[in-house]
């Protein structure tokens, strides 16, 4: 059974607006992050355009809400109307206490089994449980089985540029709005980005279904490989269809995706280092020949390059064909 999941890839994107850090005036401000990269003998810092995590892993969890409801997996009431507090939606979490009969005395790993048989973004996605149980105010964290790195630009690989755009008004083009109605003829620049973009993304397999207070499994195999199946989907729609900012005008244009989807059988890691290094893919095929020469016998870690986009999803669909129940 495969235990872990990492995906070290370049994604190919042009003229996004995916992630942004706010206005100044009527200039959108797009994320900007600093990298340290080998220059020679030494290092040098460049500034690059990047997407956050907290952007893609909304992104992964938007595709998995839709998954768990094509499925028939089951979402907490929070999940369904995709409110940000999940099962802590106030619906959500009173449902729970009444169908569960909780009590100030019931256990953390209690809490805990209630959330993630009650549903699967939750359980795979993490999230801090706070509410009240038996007028007790608690709290209980659920790792995610899932974690995105930021989607960062290589050095001098990746451009930004801001674009003149004016609302349009049929009629009293020549006045301004004058006040902060947003009405009349305004006038705003707004960033689009392109380039090469560094993606790391580990899934922690073997996590899904497991309470992190007593580590046993508190659903059965066969709902496991259910919400397996559907994690794997909804990382491969995270891709396929990158959700975020701005969409409406400026939809991204994808125009590659190549890397290594690194699978681990056993409790070693899949291995996964950053595209910002250009030798990454034979960085990771090292890595994982060194890892399965200490386990000789079950040499549990393999590794699988693809080249576009298409072969990517290829690979996560392989992968789900080869789960077990």
């Amino acid at each position: 059974m495969i235990q872990s999941l990492s995906i070290s890839g370049l994604l190919t994107l042009e003229l996004h607006a995916l992630n942004n850090e706010g206005a100044e005036g009527n200039t959108m401000m797009t994320r900007m992050v600093d990298v340290i990269v080998k220059d020679g003998a030494g290092a040098k810092k460049h500034t690059v355009n990047a997407i956050s995590g907290d952007m893609f892993k909304h992104i992964f969890v938007e595709h998995l809400i839709g998954e768990a409801k094509t499925a028939g997996l089951p979402l907490c009431e929070g999940c369904r109307v995709f409110d940000p507090n999940r099962i802590c939606y106030p619906p959500a979490w009173e449902a729970l206490n009444k169908s569960r009969g909780w009590k100030k005395e019931t256990k953390d790993s209690e809490i805990l089994r209630g959330v993630i048989e009650s549903c699967i973004v939750d359980d795979a996605a993490g999230i801090l449980i706070t509410g009240e149980v038996g007028g007790k105010s608690r709290s209980v964290a659920r790792k995610s089985s899932v974690e995105f790195g930021w989607v960062v630009g290589r050095p001098n690989e990746v451009s930004t540029e801001s674009y003149f755009h004016a609302k349009y008004v049929p009629e009293g083009r020549d006045k301004g709005s004058g006040d902060a109605s947003n009405t009349g003829q305004n006038i705003f620049h707004r960033p689009a980005s392109s380039g090469r973009y560094a993606v790391v993304l580990n899934v922690d397999l073997y996590k899904i279904g497991r309470n992190d207070i007593t580590l046993e499994y508190d659903i059965d195999p066969v709902a496991r490989h259910a919400r397996i199946a559907a994690v794997l989907r909804a990382v491969a729609a995270a891709f396929v269809k990158p959700t975020g900012a701005h969409r409406n005008t400026q939809h991204p244009h994808i125009v590659d995706f190549e890397g290594v989807v690194s699978l681990s059988k056993s409790t070693l890691p899949a291995p996964m280092i950053s595209a910002l290094n250009p030798a990454f893919v034979s960085q990771i095929e090292k890595v994982a020949l060194g890892l399965n020469q200490l386990a000789p016998v079950t040499q549990p870690i393999s590794t699988h390059n693809f080249d576009s986009l298409g072969s990517f999803v290829d690979r996560i669909v392989q992968t789900i064909s080869t789960l077990e129940p």
